[in-house]
């Protein structure tokens, strides 16, 4: 099947996760890919596929180098995650192909307009085909355009047997966009010394610092009376809630770039009597990054003493999602290194860069398996004006076999 029909077909299939659930995966409906995936590589011929009650696929292509090349070579993984992020639509993906792309604006549906105006990294795509959407979901290129690439990539490798590699290992995960994605990821049985998540952005990104990364939680509990007779001794939740947001820093996402770190208000509720406040404190630099643990921490405290006597209170609770991989992975820097020599000799500059996010390879870097993180082609991740370069995708295909020839003779030792 050509690499892009297989990854429509995976797009339309709805696999939204589902934040604060205690179990894995956070939505039955991750199973309906999962199935789909667990067919396409028996049908391939990858060997010992398996689909687990917790939504992980795995697969294997084995190696088919001589004794003494396959001794030298590590067992590669590749990996990518099968959910789409709740802070968009899911549901009912509407996938459609701009050819050529003129570089004006792209009408998505009535209402909403793709423009390079707003989205300028738009301008390189000039040329190129791209996949949008139709303005009322998100696309899920993220992370469905890896899953597809290393489809294609497993496709490509058992059609030319002549084509030689080590033990290619595969591995499609649930609810990466919530946190969880390599929560109970089996690297023993995933059989790979070292990998790849497939699951970045521009063509060319490789990826191997990312965010340290925490949430906090803050729930306020207000004094809540008739608003006729509330003088001295109402303490609206709601605006406790932006005092305490008051306390904070200013840096937030649309403020910082590149490795500044910040704090962001993912969600709030409530009413007078009591309110929530969900945020995501990121930072690359460990030291920083608990400070602003304890700076959020900290405003909470300081409420407590101004208000506690009054009746009100905040309790903040935060916990730590991951880590930056980079402490990780500056052991085993060879696997950067095959990657970007992998795009130069595909035609593509790689672009180094930190990731200002997370990936399954960050945990799974601190669990034992180095994972940096590879482009996709994709941009504008997590909302309706997600798109794909269909050029770019084609691409990271080529990129992705290039790297099983590069890796060969490689040894876990080399740095």
């Amino acid at each position: 099947m050509d690499a892009v029909e297989r990854l429509i077909s995976y797009l339309k299939i709805d696999t939204e996760s589902v934040p604060d659930q205690d179990h894995i995966p956070s939505s039955e409906k991750q199973f309906d890919l999962a199935r789909v995936l667990e067919k396409d590589l028996k049908e391939l011929g990858v060997s010992d596929v398996r689909l687990t009650e917790h939504c992980y696929v795995y697969g294997k292509i084995p190696s088919n180098l001589s004794g003494e090349e396959d001794a030298k070579t590590p067992a590669l993984g590749f990996i990518a995650h099968m959910d789409t992020a709740p802070s968009a639509r899911g549901k009912n993906v509407k996938p459609r192909i701009i050819e050529n792309y003129d570089g004006k604006d792209i009408i998505l549906n009535e209402t909403e307009t793709l423009s390079p105006k707003i989205f300028p990294r738009l301008l390189d795509a000039v040329g190129d085909d791209l996949m949008v959407t139709d303005g009322t979901t998100l696309l899920g290129a993220d992370d469905k355009a890896g899953v597809g690439e290393i489809m294609a990539m497993a496709e490509y490798l058992l059609s030319h047997k002549e084509v030689p590699h080590g033990d290619i290992c595969i591995g499609f995960t649930p609810d990466e966009e919530v946190g969880c994605g390599a929560d109970i990821f089996d690297i023993p049985g995933f059989g790979a010394e070292i990998a790849y998540t497939v699951d970045g952005g521009m063509l060319g990104e490789v990826e191997y610092e990312n965010f340290n990364a925490a949430s906090g939680k803050l729930k306020i509990h207000g004094v809540n009376v008739h608003p006729g007779s509330a003088k001295d001794k109402m303490l609206n939740a709601l605006l406790l809630a932006m005092e305490f947001n008051s306390l904070l820093p200013p840096c937030i996402p649309a403020n910082t770039e590149g490795y500044e770190g910040f704090f962001h208000l993912c969600d709030m509720s409530g009413e007078e009597s009591h309110a929530e406040m969900n945020y995501i404190i990121r930072d690359h630099d460990k030291e920083k990054f608990e400070e602003k643990k304890k700076i959020f921490a900290d405003a909470a405290e300081k409420l407590n003493q101004k208000y506690g006597a009054k009746g009100a209170s905040f309790e903040a609770v935060i916990k730590d999602s991951y880590f930056n991989m980079k402490e990780k992975l500056k052991d085993h820097m060879y696997i950067v290194e095959v990657a970007k020599t992998a795009f130069e000799k595909e035609g593509v500059k790689p672009i180094v860069t930190p990731i200002r996010g997370g990936t399954d390879g960050a945990s799974l870097s601190y669990k034992g398996l180095p994972c940096p993180n590879l482009s996709t082609g994709g941009d504008n991740f997590h909302g309706i004006y997600e798109y794909l370069n269909l050029s770019s995708f084609r691409k990271m295909i080529d990129v992705l076999i290039r790297i099983t020839q590069e890796m060969i003779g490689k040894s876990r030792r080399e740095s």
